[in-house]
């Protein structure tokens, strides 16, 4: 071991030369680290690289679908199959550095932070859009390391195109219906069950024995029920018995009102859920405010369903002087202009407005109008109430910047009237 007391001038000048050079490694690696992160992350603004990356991103993807339709028609398999496997391999290998960027950058993510780097990357891959990134490229690799026969795996490739629906807002909405609406659909689910289940016992009885070949059993009758239900009807199978075909009549109707259930439930929460945003709330819109990067992952998730999104040109009026203060709104990008009695202030990117009104149910006193192109995160009072029920620390912080607030514009009268 080297006595560093004992060490001259010069081994000494090497080590903190050493020293500075890995800090400075560090920090450039820190630095692409959130690069990466603000590339990568769709809803990180008006950042030119992150868009041309993610156009990049959904034209090889529309390719990569190209690709796997036209590779099954023979002669376009035998003309061009090798450009086809070339470019497949080189898919991967994008995909591949994209998902691996999205892992490592991930601990920039402000909910993930707090935790190890391990612990906030593995809870990071376990999102249901890095899962669909994953599935996109693992049979690839399977192929390359399992010594069977898995072409079946390459139906797979089709997860390519649910990697889309990270850049476009009408696909990421209807799945946060569906999600949303995961308890209604899943009761419709059952009776929809209930209903084939009762049809196919029903023709099986009344058709067993004048039709055996179609309706010997309760499985072969369920073939007919599914179809009359679905009013597919394919004539393949049908009752010959005046009583069977009384009964098919019946359930046709039902099959109509049946599946329009689910239907229903689907375009009145999607409906819903576009006039409540313009665009999709994302983690990183929400990290951008301050107030509300603090929450943990499942906070993040349960408020996101409270927050009304809308987009707004420059100089348009968000607020007039005198409307009644039944909302707070989150910057979330862009500046908003406040035009008071004793001033004009600017609001960026992470502030919020229009919470004093809100609080004490009254009208707002100032008008806000927006400056530049705005994202901004709404909150209806009522939403409010129920956010602060759950989440008690952040409708204390919201009330307190509304007494600082408040307490402000006093003592600026009371200096006015002195």
């Amino acid at each position: 071991m080297v006595d560093k007391k004992n060490e001259g001038p010069l081994a000494q000048g090497r080590r903190v030369l050493s020293r500075l050079n890995e800090g400075k490694a560090k920090e450039r690696r820190l630095y692409w680290r959130k690069r990466i992160y603000e590339i990568i992350e769709v809803g990180r603004g008006e950042d030119r690289i992150s868009k041309i990356v993610d156009n990049f991103l959904i034209v090889l993807i529309t390719l990569n679908l190209l690709a796997f339709v036209i590779e099954t028609v023979p002669s376009i398999k035998a003309m061009w199959g090798w450009h086809l496997d070339i470019f497949n391999i080189v898919s991967v290998i994008i995909f591949t550095i994209e998902y691996a960027a999205r892992i490592w950058s991930s601990v920039e993510v402000p909910f993930l932070k707090r935790l190890p780097a391990t612990e906030a990357r593995m809870k990071f891959a376990m999102r249901p859009y890095l899962i669909i990134d994953l599935l996109a490229i693992l049979p690839f690799y399977l192929s390359l390391f399992i010594p069977w026969d898995l072409r079946f795996l390459r139906v797979l490739r089709l997860f390519r195109f649910l990697k889309i629906a990270r850049y476009s807002p009408a696909l990421a909405t209807l799945m946060r219906v569906l999600y949303n609406e995961r308890r209604a659909l899943s009761g419709s689910l059952l009776l929809m069950i209930a209903m084939l289940l009762f049809s196919s016992t029903g023709i099986y009885y009344i058709e067993r024995f004048a039709n055996t070949e179609a309706f010997g059993t309760i499985p072969d009758a369920a073939w007919w029920a599914m179809a009359t239900l679905t009013t597919v009807g394919y004539g393949d199978v049908s009752p010959i018995t005046p009583l069977g075909k009384m009964f098919g009549g019946v359930v046709m109707i039902l099959g109509l009102g049946m599946f329009a259930l689910p239907i229903a439930i689907i375009s009145t929460g999607f409906a819903q859920e576009m006039s409540r945003r313009d665009f999709v709330v994302t983690w990183s819109l929400i990290s951008r405010i301050p107030l509300l990067a603090e929450l943990d992952t499942k906070e993040v998730e349960g408020m996101m369903k409270y927050l009304l999104a809308h987009n707004y040109a420059p100089n348009m009026e968000i607020i007039k002087a005198g409307t009644p203060g039944d909302a707070m709104y989150f910057i979330a990008s862009g500046e908003v202009l406040l035009k008071s009695n004793h001033g004009e202030i600017t609001l960026t990117t992470g502030d919020f407005f229009g919470e004093i009104a809100m609080l004490e149910n009254e009208d707002y006193e100032f008008p806000y109008t927006t400056v530049s192109n705005c994202k901004l995160l709404k909150l209806q009072r009522e939403d409010f109430a129920v956010l602060s029920g759950s989440h008690p620390k952040i409708g204390e912080q919201i009330r307190d910047t509304a007494e600082k607030r408040k307490d402000q514009r006093e003592k600026a009268r009371e200096k006015e009237s002195d």
